[in-house]
């Protein structure tokens, strides 16, 4: 995959704090890409309707509208399939991590975090952007029994029906789908998924895997035990 150029991609950064988004948009500007900004929730939803960002920065605690529900809302738009979205949080509680990777987000950055850090951090997820797992480039779909993965239309049926799907949630299916009965290693898994480069916690793939069964059904992926997961034929 080609390096993608920072000026063709559009960062929306979320914060209600003017201070924290002048230091975030004096750093991505300055690595060339193009900024948009908002100070609440409501207005990064005006933002990112006009604007439809490749990424948005979403601080978590922010009035009139939580960063949470802001994910939520664009998450049920198509438009936003591809956006990433990356939480920016002071607080470390799990419940919050787990809150924003429930409802859509590709990852957390807790802040404070220094200029070098979070460059890096943008530039890793922005790599996984779009990106096929391993030996699924020429594959148009997996059936697997009762579902089906379009893994170039970015979709999921069970019976025929669509299910929505976040993105890290059809790429954790498509890797499990991909070699049905084979047991991923938690590591295997935040590598393909989520690359080398992302940091994420403990819990991202517990939380992901809990997303997906309860939209396929929980006898579709089988958990190893201290090793990883499966997907059932």
């Amino acid at each position: 995959m080609n390096e993608i150029s920072p000026s063709d991609v559009k960062v929306l950064i979320v914060d209600d704090e003017p201070d924290i988004i002048e230091f975030i948009r004096y750093n991505v500007s300055n690595a060339g890409y193009e900024v948009s900004t908002a100070a609440d929730g409501q207005e990064a939803l005006e933002v990112a309707e006009r604007e439809v960002p490749d990424l948005i920065l979403l601080d978590i605690m922010m009035p009139k509208m939580d960063g949470v529900e802001v994910c939520q809302r664009l998450r049920a738009e198509q438009k936003f399939d591809n956006t990433i979205i990356a939480f920016l949080t002071a607080r470390s509680e799990d419940y919050s991590q787990i809150a924003a990777l429930d409802y859509g987000g590709d990852d957390y950055i807790t802040k404070p975090i220094l200029p070098k850090v979070l460059m890096s951090r943008i530039k890793a997820l922005l790599r996984r952007r779009g990106k096929p797992s391993a030996g699924q480039e020429n594959q148009p779909s997996i059936v697997i029994g009762d579902i089906e993965i379009d893994l170039q239309g970015y979709t999921v049926k069970k019976n025929g029906q669509l299910i929505e799907m976040v993105k890290k949630e059809f790429e954790l299916l498509s890797l499990l789908a991909s070699q049905p009965g084979k047991v991923f290693t938690r590591n295997e898994i935040f590598t393909k998924v989520w690359g080398h480069d992302v940091i994420v916690g403990n819990r991202t793939i517990d939380v992901h895997i809990r997303k997906i069964r309860e939209k396929v059904g929980n006898e579709t992926i089988k958990t190893i035990k201290g090793i990883g997961y499966k997907l059932n034929y």
